[in-house]
């Protein structure tokens, strides 16, 4: 069995200079050492291109799922693809540099705390988040605009050929729910999305007309249906550890350098996955960056 640990991380937005120096000081403890990525490495092409070239050659293996920043089309980035074509063209740049992406094989986690099978997903949101207290998408959309609480999303995120963002949702759910189920069922699941697969983590968000670009109720039952051992996503930028039905919940992001220049934000950079960490650790010692 060889060494190492499985590390997580997320939210790197490399278009900040200070983020793109954390990236630079990122080094594996271990040559086994794998990390993952939950997404949202940034919003160029090159700049993901970039920032997966230099932890794919440090790290023994890297596994990365897609966020909603990777899926922008901005006008200054000279790849113009939109959609499922720009998905796939960061996946070709994935595979190019020997990093595990959704539309790949699951690999196995066989260091210590393994074996298990590191899923990651692709599953964007349908807008079922959305206040409960709130009828139908439309409305909930009308409330955000009101109240000038909008995704980005609603202007850089395009679903062609699908015709909405949630319908791109729907295909990716039902097609991830039918990968998941051919899994070995003896084998634990590290599952990675850049959304957490439940509600309840977007119930602190300062502003809860964002939760509805945050995931979708069609994976609420996910972490108890399927055998899964660890739960990684970001997207809030609210890194923690939290627990729902007994399931660990790690959100790994880094987010922006205003909020992690906060006094009292948790120590950032890669947060350790497998072997479990020692619970009597503090929650605040996330390891940081060299």
């Amino acid at each position: 069995m060889p060494d190492g640990k499985l590390w997580a991380i997320s939210d790197l937005h490399v278009a900040f200079s200070e983020n793109r120096t954390l990236v630079e000081s990122l080094h594996p403890e271990s040559d086994d050492d794998w990390l993952i990525i939950a997404g949202d490495v940034g919003e160029m092409v090159a700049d993901v291109e970039w920032a997966l070239d230099v932890l794919s050659r440090r790290y023994a293996k890297v596994v990365w799922a897609p966020g909603n920043h990777e899926l922008w089309t901005p006008r200054a980035d000279s790849v113009g693809l939109r959609g499922e074509e720009r998905y796939q063209h960061l996946v070709s740049l994935c595979r190019s540099a020997d990093v595990a992406t959704p539309e790949d094989p699951y690999p196995v986690w066989t260091g210590p705390g393994g074996p298990a099978v590191v899923a990651p997903l692709f599953l964007l949101y349908d807008y079922s988040f959305r206040t409960e207290t709130v009828g139908s998408k439309q409305e909930s959309l009308d409330r955000a605009y009101e109240s000038g609480i909008v995704c980005s999303d609603e202007f850089l995120l395009h679903p062609d050929p699908h015709p909405t963002r949630d319908a791109w949702c729907r295909a990716r759910v039902k097609e991830t729910e039918t990968r998941l189920l051919e899994c070995d069922p003896d084998l634990p699941l590290i599952l990675v999305n850049h959304y957490p697969l439940v509600r309840h983590p977007t119930r602190i968000l300062r502003y809860p007309e964002f939760a509805q670009w945050c995931g979708t109720e069609l994976t609420a039952d996910w972490h108890t249906r399927f055998p899964v051992q660890v739960m990684v996503y970001g997207h809030l930028h609210i890194p923690r550890t939290t627990w729902y039905d007994g399931v660990r919940f790690e959100e790994v992001s880094v987010g922006y350098p205003r909020e992690w220049k906060r006094p009292g934000h948790p120590l950032i950079g890669p947060r350790q996955i497998l072997p479990t960490p020692d619970p009597d650790r503090p929650a605040s010692a996330v390891r940081g960056a060299h």
